[in-house]
């Protein structure tokens, strides 16, 4: 018998198995119920964000980058799309192929025609004729390194409307501030990087901050809260940005006085502002 306390109003228990989120009959185990539970906290966060661009107009896009299993990309077409499969699109970046042909053949079973997947690095989707010249929302959950910052240019420059963002595993910045800390010892501020593992973690930190004060600088506000029921994970940041076209030349200036400041001036274009 399927635990329906723990499964939304209208999802489908097909889906559900099919994802090995339910087992044949209908059971969920303690690690799938984790992932049921960490994809449904998500989903509680990105449908006010489709609501309000359906608002706007009928027919919403969504790109997923870094999809995998395409866990999420399913459960909200599943839970927010099916009933009205003219109303939106959802693709899903992989460059893995072989959950890429599996998330499409999964797709055709189900009759979800709003539904694409692409074998794409988050980089080369930017300019891929295979997806649209705008989009409503953009998704990276767990984009490992630079990917979250490529799925940040796709943002931009698809004008997108909302980004919903899990960063994960930073390292780009630690490399450089380690490379750089010779010359950045003479500012008593880089004792907070001097160690090896201050070097990461705080490497991990500023890259987030850097991120926001690019996304405010392309007239983004900028949320950032705690993804709670993902306590498995040291990586539960969640950032959420919404286009209102906001002043940009101070969050601009902050940016490039904190590159400066830290010895990362190298950076500037990995977290450009024009």
């Amino acid at each position: 018998m399927t635990e329906h306390h723990e499964i939304k109003p209208g999802q489908s228990v097909e889906l559900l198995k099919e994802l090995h989120i339910l087992t044949r009959d209908g059971k969920l185990n303690q690690d799938s119920r984790r992932k049921l539970k960490q994809v449904y906290h998500l989903y509680q966060f990105i449908e006010p964000l489709l609501k309000e661009v359906q608002a706007d107009h009928p027919e919403v896009t969504l790109v997923d980058h870094g999809a995998g299993k395409s866990y999420l990309g399913f459960i909200l077409y599943d839970l927010f799309f099916k009933d009205k499969p003219s109303s939106g699109h959802i693709y899903g970046i992989e460059t893995r192929d072989e959950l890429v042909k599996k998330s499409q053949e999964l797709a055709q079973r189900l009759n979800f025609p709003g539904m694409s997947f692409l074998n794409l690095s988050v980089a080369e989707s930017t300019d891929s004729d295979l997806l649209p010249d705008t989009i409503d929302v953009v998704t990276a959950l767990h984009a490992c390194n630079t990917a979250t910052d490529d799925a940040i240019a796709f943002a931009l420059k698809k004008k997108a409307k909302f980004m919903v963002l899990v960063p994960c595993c930073q390292a780009e910045v630690a490399t450089v501030l380690r490379k750089n800390k010779a010359k950045s010892l003479k500012n008593p501020l880089a004792e907070i990087w001097r160690h090896p593992i201050h070097t990461r973690e705080f490497g991990s930190q500023i890259t987030n901050v850097l991120r926001c004060l690019q996304l405010e600088a392309h007239g983004y506000q900028v949320t950032v809260t705690e993804l709670v029921g993902w306590e498995h994970s040291m990586k539960n940041e969640l950032i959420i940005a919404q286009y209102k076209n906001l002043p940009r030349r101070k969050p601009a200036e902050r940016l490039a006085a904190v590159l400066a400041e830290l010895g990362l001036d190298e950076m500037q274009e990995r977290f450009f502002t024009v």
